[in-house]
C-alpha cells in the first residue's frame, strides 16, 4: 500500500522543487561500517555475510521514512515497505539481477533471498527487469574493490528516484574489519541528515548483529 506526501505541508517543500529540476540531482556519501562483530556470529553458520549485510541496509532503510520516498509525476509517493534488488555475478563473467522481498524476520528473508538468488543463476545471461521497480532498494557488490568514491550508472532520461547502495570488499585495519558502503540518494527526497542516519542506525545493528538475526552472543565484542 501507498501513499502520497503532503508537499504543500513538507519543511523540505522549497528544498524538494529546487532539486527536482537538477540535470543531475543525486548525491553520494561513501564511507566504510565495522563488521567485526557481523563476522563472529556468523562464523561457522554457513550463511551468506553478503545477504546479511543487504538484510540490515534494507531493515535500516524501512525504519527511515525518506528512504522509502519516490519520485512519480512530480509528486512524492511514500511505500509502506521497500524491498531489494542485487546484483549477481554469472559464471560467465556477466550480471543478473535478483529480488527479494524485506522481512524484519531474517531467518524467513534469508530463506526467501536465498532462493532469489539461486533463481537468478540459474536463468542464466540477461538482466530481466522488472517493469517497475521503485519500492526497492538497488544494491550492487564490488568484492573485489575497497573502494573510497563510487558512482552509479544513471539513464537521465527517466524519473528515477531509488536509493542505490554499493557494497565493496572488506579490509582489516587495527583488528577491525571494515565494509566499504556508497549511498546515492535524490536530493529532491533527502538530506545528507538523512543519510547520515542511515549509516550510523545501520553500523549500530552491525554492532550487535545477534539482537536482530536470533543468534547467540558468542564471539562478539561491543
Amino acid at each position: 500500500m501507498t501513499r502520497y506526501l503532503d508537499i504543500e505541508t513538507w519543511p523540505r517543500r522549497d528544498l524538494f522543487e529546487f532539486y527536482r529540476h537538477f540535470d543531475k540531482p543525486y548525491f553520494n556519501v561513501c564511507t566504510r561500517l565495522d563488521i567485526t562483530n557481523l563476522l563472529s556470529v556468523l562464523r561457522g553458520k554457513g550463511i551468506s555475510v553478503s545477504l546479511a549485510y543487504h538484510y540490515f541496509a534494507l531493515r535500516t532503510a524501512n525504519e527511515i521514512e525518506s528512504f522509502r520516498y519516490r519520485l512519480r509525476e512530480g509528486k512524492v509517493v511514500v511505500h509502506d515497505v521497500i524491498h531489494g534488488g542485487t546484483t549477481i555475478l554469472l559464471p560467465d563473467e556477466s550480471f543478473g539481477l535478483a529480488y527479494f522481498d524485506y522481512d524484519q524476520d531474517f531467518g524467513r528473508f534469508y530463506e526467501a533471498a536465498t532462493r532469489a538468488v539461486t533463481a537468478a543463476l540459474a536463468a542464466g545471461g540477461g538482466l530481466r527487469l522488472e517493469e517497475s521497480d521503485d519500492d526497492r532498494l538497488h544494491f550492487t557488490t564490488l568484492p573485489w574493490i575497497s573502494f573510497t568514491s563510487f558512482s552509479h550508472a544513471r539513464n537521465w532520461k527517466r524519473e528515477e528516484s531509488a536509493t542505490k547502495i554499493a557494497f565493496g570488499k572488506f579490509s582489516e585495519d587495527h583488528g577491525r574489519m571494515w565494509l566499504p558502503i556508497s549511498v546515492e540518494v535524490h536530493h529532491a527526497l533527502m538530506d545528507g541528515l538523512q543519510v547520515g542516519r542511515f549509516l550510523s542506525q545501520m553500523q549500530d545493528a552491525l554492532l550487535r548483529p545477534q539482537r536482530y538475526l536470533g543468534f547467540g552472543e558468542a564471539g562478539v565484542s561491543a
